[in-house]
């Protein structure tokens, strides 16, 4: 049975049995009869990888997204404080997207393209987003290999994506080594593991959009990552945004917002 006509409200699934791992689907809202596939955007909240924020940070553009034609998967994970961390929140976010395939997908009527699957994460969430794309490359007993689906492409919003220098800068008072238990000189091979910048080159098109007056992330995470990136042979496009904060990627009603979903967008093709 065809689900018709859309609706607004988004479908709740879970993906495991811990009160976090669950995700919200929101189904494009036209009311388009014909069979073709939809793509899919992986909404990932920031947080500092924490408990006190959920994914509700995501809502709104999982929402618009879905205006847009494409189903928003609005993920959520254990974070440090209700049992995440090292290795818990990679294994449900690499969950929640295999999940894609035996979870959203029938949920769907079948009418998700697992082909054409982006991921976009704001702050810690746009660690996790390019984490994903580049788990295809971790070895076959690392936390989230052997991914089930592969992501096409990342748009990073003011990504945390060198996880040792944001340890040794101390972002989120700390945030790194609490998410990974143990600073980049104690537990080195989980930053191998879980880095972005550690897994180079990833070999998806990637587009890392950050505001200049960003106070929480600084900027030259994302200046790092693209330069380290285009020079192992990775694609990608960095968007500088002219006083733009940390939190405005996430504001549906900002142009930072709109570079952000365009770029999403931009990976369907």
């Amino acid at each position: 049975m065809r689900l018709g006509t859309r609706r607004a409200t988004p479908l709740t699934l879970a993906y495991g049995t811990d009160a976090s791992q669950l995700a919200d689907l929101h189904l494009p809202t036209d009311s388009n009869a014909d069979d073709a596939l939809w793509p899919v955007v992986v909404v990932i909240h920031g947080g500092f990888w924490g408990s006190g924020y959920g994914r509700s940070l995501g809502t709104g553009l999982a929402a618009d997204l879905a205006k847009h034609g494409v189903a928003a998967w609005n993920i959520e994970y254990r974070r440090v404080g209700n049992g995440g961390g090292w290795p818990s929140t990679l294994l449900d976010v690499a969950r929640a997207v295999d999940a894609l395939a035996d979870i959203a997908d029938p949920a769907s009527d079948g009418r998700l393209d697992l082909e054409r699957v982006v991921t976009v994460g704001h702050s810690a969430g746009g660690h996790l987003a390019m984490w994903l794309a580049g788990r295809h490359k971790l070895q076959p007993d690392a936390p989230g290999a052997r991914p089930e689906v592969r992501v096409r492409g990342v748009v990073a919003q003011a990504g945390v994506l060198d996880l040792v220098r944001g340890a040794a800068a101390g972002l989120g008072n700390g945030a790194v080594v609490r998410f990974l238990g143990g600073t980049p000189e104690q537990v080195p091979e989980r930053y191998a593991v879980a880095s972005p910048y550690e897994l180079l080159p990833i070999g998806v098109p990637s587009t890392l959009v950050h505001g200049t007056k960003d106070k929480v992330v600084p900027i030259d995470q994302s200046d790092r990552y693209a330069a380290a990136a285009i020079a192992a042979g990775d694609t990608v496009d960095e968007q500088r945004l002219k006083g733009v904060d940390h939190f405005a990627p996430i504001d549906p009603r900002m142009r930072a917002w709109t570079a952000c979903r365009t770029a999403a967008l931009d990976y369907r093709a």
